[in-house]
């Protein structure tokens, strides 16, 4: 008798053991059915970016792929937001790189094409050469980082210019306080960088130079997206969701996977 019982406790002890495994098997089912949905949409989304980026041919001008792909996700995230124009125009501010180099990008996500290539200023308190130091605050004298988008242009101390909206509390909400807008500057320059070795700076504005911001100002508009990045700061937006990039961006990978830009997800 005592033996039938063990064999029953036995018989039961493997019976919970084996509902156990399965249930941690049907778990673990689960999430890596998650991670399996979720993987392709991502590659998808990198493959879209890395096609432009390699169309646009932004390596040879300096622009690497991350920050770029950082800013085509605010892009798209800005458009699905109803905060942007019609037109494709993406900018990007690149202080990862010094004022010496052509750091500004002016890019036609449609065309797949650099628009403008040009040099920038960065904030008098930002740094010299090198832009290290950010803020929020008025009267600071600093650049400050993220998403913007373009407002109504006006004319100035500085001439035609173009008013910011920071799109990212905490790092740049504070654009319109503190009067942060595109114009044109003569501190930037190829003269000034002979001279100083770097170009002149301004109160935290994105200057550039004087003869082209006219025509930069004209093609931007209103509903335009600027992008300032870099990378070494601890910074987070909630533009940069990429599968929400991904759902804004769809018409524009499936079009590419239909003439085989890229593998589909499938």
């Amino acid at each position: 008798m005592r033996k039938y019982i063990l064999g029953i406790s036995g018989l039961l002890l493997v019976a919970t053991c084996s509902v156990f495994s399965s249930w941690k098997n049907n778990d673990k089912e689960i999430v890596l059915s998650k991670n399996e949905k979720e993987a392709p949409v991502k590659t998808a989304y990198i493959q879209h970016a890395e096609s432009l980026y390699q169309s646009a041919h932004l390596k040879d001008s300096g622009l690497t792929f991350p920050v770029f792909e950082k800013a085509l996700t605010g892009y798209y995230n800005l458009k699905k937001a109803g905060r942007l124009s019609d037109h494709a125009l993406l900018t990007i501010a690149d202080f990862d790189q010094p004022s010496t180099q052509k750091r500004l990008y002016v890019v036609n996500v449609d065309e797949k094409d650099v628009v403008l290539n040009t040099w920038v200023a960065h904030g008098q308190r930002s740094g010299e050469d090198q832009a290290v130091t950010f803020s929020n605050k008025n009267d600071s004298f600093t650049s400050s980082i993220g998403f913007y988008v373009t407002g109504e242009a006006y004319h100035g101390a500085h001439g035609r210019s173009l008013r910011l909206d920071g799109m990212d509390p905490g790092f740049n909400d504070n654009a319109r306080l503190r009067s942060i807008v595109i114009h044109g500057a003569p501190y930037v320059s190829e003269g000034t960088i002979a001279a100083l070795g770097r170009l002149g700076r301004s109160q935290g504005c994105p200057a550039v130079s004087p003869e082209l911001s006219d025509q930069l100002i004209s093609s931007l508009g209103e509903g335009s997206v600027l992008f300032i990045n870099r990378s070494a700061e601890k910074y987070s937006s909630a533009y940069l969701d990429e599968k929400s990039a991904y759902l804004a961006a769809m018409p524009d990978i499936n079009k590419a996977a239909l003439y085989g830009t890229f593998s589909t997800m499938d």
